[in-house]
């Protein structure tokens, strides 16, 4: 007969962002533990709240499976000496199986005899090993970080005050830091009182009625669905981010949803300073009219019942209206501020002890921004509007409103740079240079903007290779991947004519005018091509499939919107061509044999077949128009010229024997073949290709 196991951990109130990965954890070593103990189960659920974490085990089986199996040692030449005695190996294995030799039985496996024991196992009661692999499953587990308490060694998220353990109706004899398991758990810590769990499957619903809703998604549901009813009785959006919901959820283990007001005063603030001040100091969702403006309302998730709403929401308006009242001050002063003297406080912030201060990383970003406006031909208005917006990028680093909320760089930048009166396209560039901040985020959406922001990365890239900082397995500090993929983004969006090489000359260029570099030019070019590799191979694999993506990457990915433009192509002939895969192969038999040519001209005087001479003229017909479509990034046009020589690649291998006696006609009939080879190779190795 199977039984429910239930296992809950009280604690003081634990991080909300800690919650769902150590209710996870406790699934999964719950799951591992019985695998391994081999005890058959139904099904098995986690719960949490702030002050909980629990599993819930149900139809776990009250025995463990009886094991049996076969276990296989040395073959018979191994296992037997000369003389027909056990050797050393084969009583070796026995001692480690705990059996005697003579229940070795022999097994034929390949062609080759070995050696077997059969063993079994007779399973165990569950009830006798549960208290055992409880405590093992609560020491096993790992968080961020974690803290001792009283005179305990032991170490967890948070102390532990309570433990429920119940295998059916059962209490589990264990104990941990001095608190033993029992059936009471706690309900809400100021509505709940404490409680008897009867049996496991009574946990959700005995903690329900203790005000606790133990079930995360259906507490995540119930803010959901208030906060939907609210917006719908005001008429409002309310702006839910998954990151402050998910915070929310944690922080509650009986949601109710309220709101309240601020003075409409505070809205001359930015609206993006108001919002940030609500969600990080008060966890509070923003709500919108419907063209996106912030109203002067707000709204929260108390945790607690409906009772005394209006009480709640006057202290929630009281601490918000302190909090505006500072973001307000800040606003204020800062515009007080003159962008020249922000500058000079730069100097004296150290951006990296061998990589200088933020007033170096400035000039840096600036001289990176002209080189990368003359390579582009930018016009002389744009030119000066990059200029600007480099020198002046990062000023609203010293700022009081960006020292209390780092998130806002680049947005007070903008608002401060408008109303000291910059140019539109400099206040713009100042807020974009930044993009993308995160995976999924816009990239500038102006030239301006994309070049000081493409300045600023490889600024930071270069000089962390440079002095020997790369990043390794998940180790990356400085956030060098996602910058390298945001430069990579921004290429692609506009379609720049900017060869990643150019650019790392560009950055390296900077860096050795203003400090020594540990390493050499040619290692860091070497690396810093690597690290690019692997985030243009990322963008491809998005959306390609693998070998489409081996293919056009051996071709070169310098140019990044070239390699995936080919990629596209490519991967749409492979899907939608029936006849591509004999085009392919016609270009196989090409790159195979052009691998032995030693020469690399081809003398048109030494073509002596029709196949050959109708071969060349083709190849020099295709070839200018085929490497003028690629350099223009007409990547399908490209690849459907060079489809064009696919029929006299296949007359030309039917009527000619390439390895011909006479060393001169062999030498230029190879010479041809490579000279095509280079230019289906400036389009993909073909060769990389996979068919079904």
């Amino acid at each position: 007969m199977a039984k429910d196991l239930l296992f809950e951990i009280g604690l003081e109130e634990m991080p909300a962002r800690f919650i769902r990965a150590a209710m996870e954890q406790l699934k999964e070593r719950m799951e591992k533990w019985l695998e391994e103990s081999v005890i058959p189960y139904d099904s098995i659920e986690s719960y949490a709240t702030p002050r909980r974490l629990a599993v819930l085990v149900k139809g776990v089986a009250e025995k463990q499976e009886d094991v049996h199996e076969e276990v296989k040692g040395p073959s018979r030449k191994i296992a037997l000496d000369e003389n027909g005695a056990w050797s050393k190996a084969a009583l070796g294995f026995a001692r480690s199986q705990g059996v005697d030799p003579e229940q070795f039985t022999f097994k034929e496996l390949g062609g080759t005899e070995y050696i077997y024991v059969s063993k079994s196992r007779a399973g165990v009661e569950t009830k006798t090993i549960v208290a055992e692999g409880l405590q093992g499953i609560l020491q096993a587990m790992n968080f961020p970080k974690n803290m001792r308490w009283g005179n305990h060694d032991f170490k967890f998220v948070r102390p532990i005050r309570w433990m429920v353990a119940l295998f059916g109706q059962e209490i589990v004899e264990l104990e941990i830091a001095g608190v033993k398991a029992g059936n009471v758990t706690r309900g809400h810590r100021f509505l709940g009182q404490e409680t008897v769990i009867g049996e496991p499957s009574a946990y959700v619903e005995t903690l329900r009625g203790q005000h606790v809703i133990a079930d995360v998604n259906e507490r995540e549901e119930m803010i959901k669905r208030q906060i939907k009813a609210l917006a719908e009785e005001k008429g409002w959006n309310i702006a839910v981010k998954d990151d402050l919901l998910e915070e929310v959820l944690f922080l509650v283990e009986t949601p109710t949803v309220l709101f309240g007001k601020f003075e409409e005063s505070f809205l001359q603030i930015p609206q993006e300073v108001l919002i940030t001040s609500m969600r990080e100091h008060q966890r509070y969702f923003p709500v919108l009219n419907d063209q996106g403006e912030l109203l002067p309302f707000f709204v929260t998730v108390r945790n607690g019942d409906a009772r005394s709403l209006d009480i709640i929401a006057r202290g929630n308006e009281k601490v918000l209206r302190a909090r505006l009242s500072d973001a307000k001050f800040f606003y204020e002063e800062d515009q007080k501020l003159a962008i020249k003297d922000a500058l000079s406080k730069l100097e004296s912030i150290v951006f990296h002890e061998e990589l200088g201060t933020v007033g170096d990383k400035v000039r840096r970003i600036r001289r990176n921004a002209e080189k990368l406006s003359s390579m582009l031909g930018v016009d002389t208005g744009e030119a000066e509007a990059v200029n600007r917006t480099a020198e002046i990028c990062k000023f609203d680093l010293v700022t009081q409103m960006v020292y209390e909320f780092p998130e806002l760089q680049g947005v007070m930048g903008e608002d401060y740079a408008r109303k000291a009166g910059e140019p539109e396209a400099v206040a713009k560039g100042i807020f974009e240079h930044y993009q993308p901040r995160f995976s999924g985020d816009a990239v500038p959406a102006s030239t301006v903007g994309s070049i000081v922001s493409i300045a600023d990365k490889i600024d930071t890239i270069a000089g962390c290779f440079s002095i020997g900082i790369i990043p390794t397995g998940s180790q990356d500090p400085y956030g060098l991947r996602r910058q390298a993929a945001g430069i990579v983004q921004i290429i692609l969006e506009h379609k720049l004519s900017l060869r990643l090489t150019d650019l790392f000359v560009i950055a390296l260029e900077t860096h050795q005018q203003f400090h020594e570099l540990k390493r050499s030019g040619d290692e860091i070019m070497k690396d810093l091509m690597e690290f690019f590799g692997l985030r243009v191979r990322k963008t491809l694999s998005d959306s390609l499939r693998y070998d489409v993506v081996d293919a056009v990457m051996a071709a070169g990915y310098e140019d990044v919107v070239s390699v995936v433009s080919r990629g596209a192509a490519l991967m749409d002939a492979v899907n939608g061509q029936e006849d591509f895969k004999t085009t392919v192969e016609s270009f196989g038999r090409v790159s195979n044999l052009a691998a032995k040519a030693s020469a690399v001209k081809v003398r048109s005087d030494l073509l002596e077949d029709p196949a050959e001479k109708s071969l060349y003229d083709t190849w020099r017909s295709v070839s200018g128009e085929y490497r003028d479509l690629l350099a223009e990034r007409n990547t399908v046009e490209a690849l459907r010229k060079l489809g064009e020589l696919k029929e006299v690649i296949t007359v030309f291998f039917d009527a000619v024997m390439v390895m011909a006696e006479n060393e001169d006609i062999r030498t230029n009939r190879l010479a041809l073949l490579a000279a095509i080879d280079e230019d289906l190779r400036a389009f993909a190795d073909f060769g990389k290709l996979v068919w079904a």
